[in-house]
């Protein structure tokens, strides 16, 4: 499946210049070729917004997600965002996968919450595996910090997924994961990951960009730079499931020996 990574950071605290940006996104991707659009972490309202994270917060099923399903629609492409969702008090940093036709198929909430901005403004989700079926591929959503415990895409691994798509923050001094380890998750969980960052800077932060679609060979199928882009490749099934059978890692677990691990 051709997959499309939006580099971008929108127009932080106005959702409706972000959808628009995402528009824009879904139909250059679409004109790629692309089934999957993939955008970054909180992109319908930007990051670093303060308080207005947990007044912006919308439900799943809110008007954003019928604005995300119409976009969809129209360009005839399924697309990951994230953004902040609202369940009665609870607030959580959360992304959405909407199908080419509309249908809400998967939402996750960010377990790992990175520092005291979002430890302060979040509730951290409970489910570490989320996945929908898209394409012919089983895909798993996971948000940044996220990515760098080697469980959480372990576990993608043994639930059987294949595409791994992560919306992400990721801030200087810390581009190393989105160059070295973001990679090796790939090679090391035998799955293509896609890893859409933000750029630029906001507010205190300055967004590293390098977003990257990581192949299960743990190569960089395509890579962005530190400018706003959009980057395609493919995450290809048929090497996909050469790649699984030529590597070993995940049939010469021992899973008997980790449990000092829990």
């Amino acid at each position: 499946m051709r997959t499309a990574l939006l580099q971008s950071s929108g127009r932080p605290g106005s959702v409706a210049e972000n959808l628009k940006v995402l528009d824009d996104a879904a139909a250059r991707a679409a004109a790629a070729g692309a089934g999957l659009l993939v955008a970054p972490e909180m992109f319908l309202t930007g990051y670093a917004i303060g308080d207005d994270v947990a007044r912006l917060a919308e439900p799943a099923d809110g008007d954003w997600a019928d604005a995300v399903a119409e976009i969809t629609g129209r360009h005839g492409l399924a697309i990951v965002y994230g953004y902040p969702e609202r369940d009665g008090a609870a607030v959580y940093n959360s992304a959405q996968l909407v199908s080419a036709e509309g249908v809400r198929l998967a939402g996750y909430r960010k377990t790992h919450l990175f520092g005291g901005f979002e430890q302060g403004q979040f509730t951290p989700g409970e489910r570490q595996v989320v996945q929908a079926e898209l394409n012919g591929l089983t895909v798993g959503i996971l948000i940044c910090y996220d990515v760098e415990f080697p469980e959480n895409v372990r576990g993608h691994a043994l639930a059987g997924t294949d595409l791994l798509v992560v919306p992400t923050a990721l801030m200087h001094p810390f581009q190393f994961v989105a160059e070295s380890v973001v990679p090796v998750r790939a090679f090391e969980s035998q799955m293509y990951v896609a890893y859409a960052n933000r750029t630029g800077r906001e507010g205190e932060f300055d967004f590293a960009g390098c977003s990257v679609l990581a192949a299960p060979d743990g190569v960089a199928r395509a890579r962005a730079g530190r400018d706003e882009e959009l980057i395609v490749a493919d995450a290809d099934p048929a090497f996909l499931a050469a790649s699984r059978e030529a590597n070993p890692y995940l049939r010469d677990r021992r899973p008997a020996l980790y449990g000092s691990l829990v």
